[in-house]
């Protein structure tokens, strides 16, 4: 079974990394991480060519970190593959022991080192979700055939509770959910009165009681990547306040300073009803996840 599944069905706050795959062929890069994060957290998120940018697969990446004892969650865009490479890969993963995958759209294209790439979408991230959910509970693929073996996968999906309009930002979570999503990661949290606003809509609809909802939080190294995710990165929403926070402190604290707003975040997301967990997107700075996790007062993980 999927070490995140046990944890969320136990009762227990879970928490999530992520691990950026190199731009090369070299495993020591994944080796490494998985060394930074095992016994840290419950599973491993894995990013598909995030921002568009070639890297090592996901697929490749999962299995490396598999074999070091971690327990990886395979993320898988729509963007690269049509209905045929989605499922195929899905099977793939589930029969090398990949037990978690999160379904996403993937940022566009045009965003990466490649935006002469031909963007297929042949399904949405919903649609995804449906699929799998039908390819393991139903055995069968799109269409209705049979599968000879039905896959063994924890299904999760993203969301992004600061996009506008902000009212359906929740109509798209009971969409996911609706189509089979079992767990959820969202978008970085910094703007908490707006997090607390949107899970509140999610517990009026019932949804908290259906779906684990795992906070997104990422620590800011300084106060100008504060303000480029504020102006530059779509669906992000960084308050003034935090922004200040970070320009309060002299440039060569500001990553610490960082570090405790990420903790603190985490410290106030453990209070929120209904949310089960926290998903720690520190993409290169792996080696401060440990830290975070220990001082936010997350450990030992269970069964660890």
């Amino acid at each position: 079974m999927s070490r995140l599944r046990e944890v969320l069905n136990q009762g227990a706050f879970a928490v999530t990394a992520e691990c950026g795959p190199p731009k090369g062929a070299d495993p020591d890069v994944i080796l490494k991480k998985a060394e930074l994060l095992k016994g840290k957290v419950d599973a491993v998120n894995v990013t598909d060519n995030q921002t568009a940018i070639v890297r090592m697969s996901s697929l490749a990446a999962c299995v490396l970190l598999k074999n070091q004892g971690l327990d990886p969650v395979l993320q898988v865009v729509v963007r690269d593959r049509n209905r045929i490479a989605l499922q195929s890969d899905i099977l793939g993963a589930s029969s090398l022991g990949i037990r978690n995958v999160l379904c996403l759209s993937g940022d566009h294209q045009r965003f990466g080192n490649q935006p002469q790439a031909v963007g297929v979408f042949d399904l949405d991230s919903i649609q995804f979700v449906q699929v799998v959910r039908r390819m393991r509970d139903q055995g069968v693929i799109l269409g209705g055939e049979d599968l000879t073996k039905a896959p063994d996968i924890f299904i999760g999906a993203a969301a992004n509770p600061f996009g506008d309009p902000f009212n359906f930002r929740v109509v798209r979570l009971a969409k996911k959910v609706a189509a089979g999503a079992e767990f959820i990661q969202t978008q970085c949290i910094y703007n908490l009165e707006r997090f607390e606003k949107w899970m509140a809509m999610a517990r009026d609809r019932g949804l908290t009681e259906k779906v684990h909802i795992l906070g997104g939080v990422t620590p800011l190294k300084s106060a100008g990547m504060a303000k480029y995710m504020k102006k530059r990165v779509a669906g992000m929403d960084v308050p003034d306040e935090v922004i200040r926070r970070m320009e309060g402190v002299p440039s060569k604290k500001q990553a610490e300073e960082g570090l405790r707003i990420c903790i603190e975040t985490i410290e106030r997301l453990k209070e929120v009803a209904g949310v089960k967990g926290v998903h720690i997107m520190a993409i290169e700075w792996e080696e401060r996840v440990g830290e975070i996790v220990e001082s936010a007062g997350l450990l030992p993980r269970p069964g660890q």
